[in-house]
């Protein structure tokens, strides 16, 4: 980063006015236009952002809805920041220019973003020149802590995406076995590189309960995780939960109503846990968590990280994220 960029305080020691920012205009029309530099409040650090990763609840934004207004604001809805500190306000003590972070912010689909101060964490220099997108890394660590995993526990994930595959990882670290479940041939894959005792094709629903029942002796699973955001899946997943179990309920759904086998839940007293966090001092924690598993490699991103685009690109990486080819799991936006 060159010197003459790095400033204390703003409109101090630089003359750049300007940034790159992505702007959904319109349902599947983005356009990369130069805008105005924000400026940080007292409270609030700006962030030259090394890379921003995209996540599947940007899609129905993408895709258009007709309760969202057009243009979106410059660089939303981009939340998985991360960079070097590059202006802090007068009041922000906690963090200096120079300094990487990752932080919760909201238009990081562009070379800046601001954030408060006490939405950050600092990323140690042991993870230096490594992508560290950190609202998802932190949002598995906090789903999995929902999940209350045990060792010697039977564990079903299904749908092997990003947050799928760490679930995983995360899963076999506390010494429980795991069947993955997904329709992807590519995602089955990445399940066993992970550490996947078993895997199964989610195609037939009733093929499906019959093989978790010969794996479990017919007791099914203790926790079952659902990933995917879809009804389909919901349903399967509440057919392989065990008696007294745990359904977790990770996936966005986010497109309308969901009909669900209540009674079967109820027949079997299922315990379900919506696991998304909306406390922002929960999402920090558990970046920070998520920080240390990276660490100490309870937890790899890194082979999961498929696809990469440049910002004027971006059109292309929201496609992408849509369609979901052969061999996607995770895409960054870098700059």
């Amino acid at each position: 980063m060159n010197a003459e960029l790095i400033q204390k305080t703003p409109n101090t020691d630089t003359q750049l006015t300007t940034m790159r920012a992505a702007i959904i205009a319109a349902p599947q029309t983005v356009e990369v236009k130069e805008i105005a530099l924000p400026e940080p409040g007292p409270t609030q650090v700006r962030l030259k952002l090394e890379g921003c990763g995209l996540c599947a609840s940007n899609i129905p934004v993408w895709q258009g809805r007709e309760w969202f207004s057009y243009p979106i604001a410059a660089g939303n809805p981009g939340h998985e920041g991360w960079g070097i500190v590059d202006a802090v306000g007068t009041a922000v003590t906690n963090v200096q220019v120079g300094e990487r972070v990752a932080a919760i912010t909201y238009n990081a689909y562009a070379e800046y973003d601001l954030a408060e101060a006490d939405s950050l964490v600092k990323i140690p220099a042991s993870l230096a020149g490594v992508p560290f997108p950190g609202e998802p890394l932190g949002c598995a660590i906090n789903i999995f802590k929902r999940s209350d995993i045990q060792a010697g526990q039977t564990v079903a994930i299904i749908g092997i995406g990003f947050l799928g595959a760490l679930l995983i990882q995360l899963v076999k670290n506390a010494g429980a076995k795991v069947i993955a479940l997904s329709q992807r041939d590519f995602s089955l894959e990445i399940a066993q590189a992970c550490g996947a005792d078993e895997v199964i094709k989610l195609d037939d629903h009733y093929q499906i309960i019959e093989k978790v029942k010969a794996l479990t002796d017919e007791k099914f699973c203790e926790r079952v995780i659902e990933c995917t955001g879809k009804e389909w899946p919901l349903n399967i997943a509440g057919e392989l939960t065990a008696e007294r179990g745990k359904l977790i309920i990770a996936g966005f759904h986010q497109d309308g109503m969901r009909a669900v086998n209540v009674q079967l839940w109820n027949w079997r007293g299922l315990d379900v846990i919506n696991a998304h966090e909306r406390d922002p001092k929960i999402y920090l924690q558990g970046m920070q968590e998520a920080l240390e598993a990276v660490e100490t490699g309870r937890m790899n991103p890194q082979p999961l990280y498929t696809h990469t685009y440049e910002l004027e690109n971006i059109s292309a990486a929201f496609q992408a994220l849509q369609n979901r080819p052969d061999g996607f799991m995770k895409a960054l936006i870098k700059f």
